[in-house]
């Protein structure tokens, strides 16, 4: 009864309605594209693009636009340069490390504008740290039709992109047109890392991305398998982490509530351990 409850005090209310609904779109593309970005290796861009994208978000704030789209906006200029400078794997860490460093700069001096010009105090730490509650129901539709491209990306790209991330060499040799699935790839990879801003902040949007997708890995080795379960456990820490954040405003301090990032990004750490535990022990009785 106490369950069913609190089922009918979340979707009564409109703000945490809209939370699991954005959280649950967000964690699935999130969870499908972490699945490539772990085995192609670009686990430090997608880290890196989430706070390339706070540069546009803070530029968002400051001139009264949506932040989704100065986080998009931005993310794709930087997930662009990301893959051209990087063209090769060998250069692909530089490549971040530039355009990170330079957008890092400007993120820093527009946030500081933000607190010394304008009333939106709390626009830095929604930034950082991600405000999920607070998402306008506005922005719903425009997250539904950037998550229908990034997941429309990544099943139109998923044999070649399979093929480009495990031999690379192998599958430009074959024909695949490695660089043009690389780019594209880019695209969905930065849709899932700034939606997922929204949710967990721009500092731990890659606990979405990338620990699911890990923990999927370890438990399957059948792609479309890990897939599956990559997005379904990025569900269940949102919407597992936007039901406690909902329940901590009765926990102390009272009336306050613990921040919905901290209990995803605690939930996304079980998982991985959890799964880590399981292969171990799947090996050592092989």
């Amino acid at each position: 009864m106490a369950l069913l409850t609190l089922v009918r005090d979340l979707l009564q209310t409109p703000a945490v309605a809209t939370a699991l609904w954005i959280g649950s779109i967000v964690a699935v593309v999130s969870g499908c594209a972490g699945v490539f970005t772990v085995v192609r290796g670009q686990s430090f861009a997608g880290h890196a693009l989430g706070d390339v994208g706070s540069t546009g978000a803070a530029a968002a704030y400051l001139t009264a636009v949506q932040p989704l789209y100065g986080f998009l906006g931005i993310g794709l200029l930087g997930g662009l340069a990301i893959d051209r400078l990087g063209n090769r794997a060998r250069e692909r860490d530089v490549a971040t490390g530039i355009v990170l460093s330079l957008t890092m700069g400007l993120s820093a001096l527009l946030l500081f504008l933000i607190t010394e010009q304008t009333s939106a105090t709390g626009g830095p730490l929604s930034i950082l740290f991600g405000s999920i509650f607070t998402v306008a129901p506005a922005v719903t539709l425009p997250v539904e039709l950037f998550s229908l491209l990034a997941l429309g990306l990544l099943a139109v790209l998923y044999r070649p992109l399979v093929f480009a991330s495990l031999s690379p060499e192998t599958a430009r040799a074959r024909g695949v047109r490695v660089g043009l699935v690389g780019t594209l790839f880019m695209v969905a990879l930065v849709i899932a890392v700034e939606e997922s801003s929204l949710v967990a902040g721009a500092l731990l949007s890659t606990a979405l991305l990338i620990g699911p997708a890990a923990a999927a890995v370890n438990w399957t080795r059948q792609i479309g398998h890990t897939l599956a379960l990559s997005a379904f456990l990025g569900v269940a820490a949102v919407v597992l982490g936007i039901v406690l954040s909902y329940e901590s405003y009765f926990w102390p301090p009272l009336h306050r509530g613990w921040p919905v990032s901290f209990f995803i990004v605690m939930l996304v750490l079980v998982e991985y351990i959890a799964s880590r535990l399981w292969r171990r022990r799947r090996e050592a009785t092989a």
